[in-house]
């Protein structure tokens, strides 16, 4: 059984590696990724109460209320070092705001202060689950560097006009995030929390892409405003099994 889980470590740590060395030739290959102007022609434009595309704008209020409820609760979710799930449930906070004003009036400008949290919350996800299932010390040192990288893709965005990394920070941690839930024996108890959050981001993504569908299969309710939804759901269900779950004390 041990050398079944060291065989799956090894495998893990390969497919790690790899995925990221892929993904980072590609971002010097790929040719630039323009921002499409028509991605801020959402479905649901109706304004409610004063509001511009008032159910985009609200549907973020879950995000703050489960951020704020993660940073609240932080002493039941880790003993040790607190802060990379403070970054994350800060960056899902501070996403009810940057995503509430992009939707308020959708442009380019406005899109940075959507974008700005939610690599934040990525990154600080990223490090979480490095040192939960990889390796604890390398997920703490990593935090920063996982941070500036998320950062400078929004200014390489702002400044070259081009996406390419800013999809690479965006996409690749959920990449690693299922090598490390299929491969690595975690430090706690009811991972199943993390493939919740995954599932919930297909989810969001898939909403996301069928916005005008889903706004006409409903009639009220868009693909984009079903997608923050879900993804705050997400983020619960995970935040509900940060506080229920126990430490593996004989992790490999």
């Amino acid at each position: 059984m041990k050398f079944w889980v060291l065989k799956k470590k090894t495998i893990g740590n390969i497919l790690l590696g790899l995925t990221a060395l892929i993904a980072v030739v590609i971002v010097f290959v790929a040719p630039p990724i323009k921002q499409d102007e028509s991605y801020h022609q959402f479905s649901d434009q109706v304004m409610l109460f004063g509001i511009p595309n008032f159910l985009n704008v609200v549907s973020n209020v879950p995000f703050l209320v489960v951020g704020v409820m993660g940073l609240l609760r932080l002493s039941s979710i880790v003993s040790a070092s607190k802060v990379q799930y403070l970054l994350f449930f800060l960056g899902v906070a501070l996403v009810a705001f940057g995503s509430g004003y992009y939707h308020l009036h959708p442009s380019n400008s406005t899109l940075v202060w959507d974008r700005l949290p939610m690599t934040i919350a990525f990154m600080a996800l990223f490090s979480i689950v490095i040192s939960e299932f990889v390796n604890e010390a390398l997920g703490r040192k990593l935090l920063l560097p996982l941070l500036i990288v998320g950062l400078l893709s929004i200014v390489y965005w702002l400044v070259f006009n081009d996406l390419k990394v800013y999809v690479l920070v965006q996409f690749y941690p959920i990449v690693a995030i299922l090598i490390s839930l299929i491969f690595f024996q975690s430090s706690y108890t009811l991972k199943w929390g993390y493939w919740l959050l995954v599932l919930a981001y297909i989810v969001a993504k898939v909403f996301e892409h069928f916005d005008a569908a889903t706004h006409q299969l409903f009639g009220w309710l868009s693909g984009h405003t079903l997608k923050h939804i879900s993804a705050a759901a997400g983020i619960y269900l995970l935040l509900l099994t940060y506080q229920k779950r126990k430490a593996i004390s004989n992790k490999l």
